[in-house]
């Protein structure tokens, strides 16, 4: 048996398990697991997923990495079936899988001060690539453990984002994904402070020939007047941002010590919608945060309507240990299980809602495997026939079926 990877979470993993996928090439009978920690369901299932490999292949190695080895290293190497537990930063340096090595080689997380090109130049089993041009994040919201996991914000240089985006579009990539944990803090830690709208605009301008560029979740308070201007103005630049906005409730939001106002979301997605009148939004949402009433969480359900969300990502809260808010009075599970399964609801009906709107209408859709594909504005389409993978077609939506757009 070959190296195999396993991936859990955000794309940020998935960028870096093609740099431990390369770094690790030489060991055999070796399943690499990078975690993520995100969730305490996301942690559970990473051990689930360690003892399902263990039993399918007795002899295989496993290696644990990612956030979850990073924050919980004791926990994971106390698993019998884990071999050794790697830090996120020793996971991309060579050198660490040279060998056996420490059983436990996690280190100081928050003293990695910069972000290191990767010369990854295929994605397994992707038809976009994820570009990371960003890692960390300075700021502490009260149910986030990802800071004690990927360490401070730290950027990659414009010259090597644009490098590597040349690169992947050469190796055939229609569309390339910017991503990071922060990605809207991009360059404030690097010389002259750039902001993510010039990286963007440099890219799509010194690389012609890249037919999409999309953005991975981002803060909307942190967008700057660049990022502004390339939504309007490039349509390279897909009309699909990801928010990042947890709860409509703004006394909840100073609880959670995000930036952003109930007011300031709704006024954000008014100005982009103006600005870029085909484009759709996706969020994220915290059901049952501490302290959350009834009438906080009908905020949250008012603000899928004001701010016109189309797609959600629902995550009952889940008290992480080391938060603030694992210390705050906590929601009751049934409680926090029932506003998700309401948020979930809507959701999906926000969902139809848009799928409704795109009937009739002709959209570029870049082909993936499995006979689907997505829209400029990330809407899964069902091809009418499969289609190679990597190829943009204009298809007219014929209709849907409550889940994805039915192409003619």
């Amino acid at each position: 048996m070959s190296l195999d990877v396993v991936t859990f979470g955000c794309r940020l993993n998935i960028a870096e398990s093609e740099v431990i996928r390369r770094a690790a090439a030489g060991l055999d009978e070796t399943v690499v697991v990078n975690t993520c920690a995100v969730t305490a369901e996301a942690v559970r299932q990473a051990r689930q997923s360690i003892r399902r490999i263990k039993r399918a292949r007795p002899d295989a190695r496993i290696v644990v990495t990612g956030c979850a080895a990073q924050v919980e290293p004791g926990a994971f190497a106390a698993i019998p079936e884990v071999a050794r537990v790697v830090g996120n930063s020793e996971k991309l340096d060579p050198q660490v899988w040279a060998g056996d090595g420490e059983r436990v080689s996690v280190g100081d997380i928050m003293a990695v001060k910069r972000h290191a090109a990767q010369a990854v130049d295929h994605l397994v089993g992707h038809t976009r690539a994820f570009l990371q041009v960003q890692n960390g994040c300075d700021h502490r919201c009260t149910f986030c453990i990802i800071p004690f996991g990927r360490g401070n914000s730290r950027s990659l240089p414009a010259d090597d984002c644009v490098a590597q985006a040349r690169r992947l579009t050469a190796r055939g990539y229609r569309e390339l994904v910017l991503t990071g944990v922060d990605i809207t803090s991009y360059g404030a830690d690097l010389a002259g402070a750039p902001r993510l709208g010039a990286l963007v605009k440099r890219i799509l301008e010194e690389i012609p020939e890249l037919a999409r560029l999309r953005l991975s979740s981002i803060d909307s308070v942190e967008a700057d007047d660049d990022l502004l201007d390339a939504l309007a103005n490039e349509p390279r630049l897909m009309p699909h941002l990801h928010l990042s906005l947890q709860s409509g409730d703004d006394l909840i939001l100073k609880r959670m010590k995000r930036r952003h106002t109930r007011g300031g979301a709704i006024a954000f997605c008014a100005q982009v919608r103006r600005l870029r009148p085909d484009v759709a939004f996706g969020a994220d949402l915290i059901a049952g945060f501490p302290t959350e009433t009834d009438a906080m969480f009908a905020r949250s359900l008012d603000l899928i309507d004001e701010c016109g969300l189309a797609q959600l990502h629902v995550f009952p809260f889940s008290p992480r240990p080391g938060t603030p808010a694992a210390r705050m009075p906590q929601v009751a599970r049934d409680v926090v299980k029932e506003r998700a399964r309401i948020l979930r609801e809507m959701g999906e009906a926000a969902l139809r809602a848009h799928l409704d709107a795109q009937v009739g209408a002709r959209r570029l859709v870049l082909t993936e495997r499995g006979g689907v594909g997505h829209t400029e504005q990330f809407t899964m389409v069902k091809l009418a026939a499969p289609v190679a993978p990597g190829a943009i077609l204009d298809l007219t939506m014929m209709g849907h079926d409550g889940r994805q757009l039915l192409a003619a």
